[in-house]
């Protein structure tokens, strides 16, 4: 099931060279994050600073846990597991938002991909730089986030999506991250979540070698 920023869009169906690319190959220095792991079930501070190493340079997003507990402590855990690290950023779109959290590896996506986490009340709203998790219905969250960039997307609160945290340094960073390849299928010529879930980064790699990605994640406080 792909899981959806925003639900009024559609994805994309696969498509796109039939030979499939390389295996990914996974750093020796980064074990698998597996959902079931007893650190995954940390319990966040009730604030906390990440800092996101990206290809474009950094930015720095402060959590409370007190907007969205249930999203604010997955949300540290996969920070923790450096789940994020060499995933791209790979739906922006000007003026709306951008998307993460496809994990570069595909072994490491199949295990995340029914680690539902149930709902949170939406008690703050979808303004720019603040940062919500990802769902295609209720209680369908698991690690895709994403960053709003217009204070416009406030109507996103209505449809169940809760903020846990906002960019507090580096949104012009954010603002930088490539936008060139838009939307998905069908509704644009964008990547293909399916197949960057079934296939990882060498998808990614060669089919659309423009988008920016993370380096390193790291909890500052």
């Amino acid at each position: 099931m792909n899981r959806l920023a925003l639900l009024i869009l559609l994805f994309p169906l696969a498509c796109g060279p039939s030979a499939p690319p390389p295996p990914y190959v996974r750093p020796a220095d980064r074990p698998l994050v597996r959902p079931d792991a007893p650190e995954m079930k940390t319990q966040a501070p009730e604030r906390y600073r990440v800092r996101f190493t990206t290809s474009q340079g950094d930015f720095t997003i402060t959590v409370t846990r007190a907007w969205a507990p249930l999203g604010a402590d997955r949300f540290y855990n996969l920070v923790r597991g450096r789940f994020f690290e060499e995933a791209r950023f790979f739906r922006v779109i000007k003026g709306f938002m951008c998307q993460f959290g496809i994990a570069a590896d595909p072994a490491e996506s199949a295990l995340w991909r029914n680690a539902n986490i149930p709902d949170d009340p939406v008690r703050q709203e979808n303004t720019r730089g603040r940062v919500t998790f990802a769902t295609s219905g209720p209680g369908t969250r698991t690690t895709q986030v994403f960053i709003n960039f217009s204070n416009g997307n406030a109507r996103l609160d209505k449809l169940g999506f809760a903020p846990f945290g906002e960019v507090t340094e580096g949104m012009e960073v954010v603002g930088k991250l490539y936008s060139g390849y838009g939307e998905g299928a069908p509704n644009g010529s964008g990547p293909d979540q399916e197949r960057i879930e079934a296939l990882g980064n060498p998808y990614l790699d060669r089919e659309f070698p423009k988008l920016d990605f993370i380096r390193k994640t790291e909890i500052v406080e």
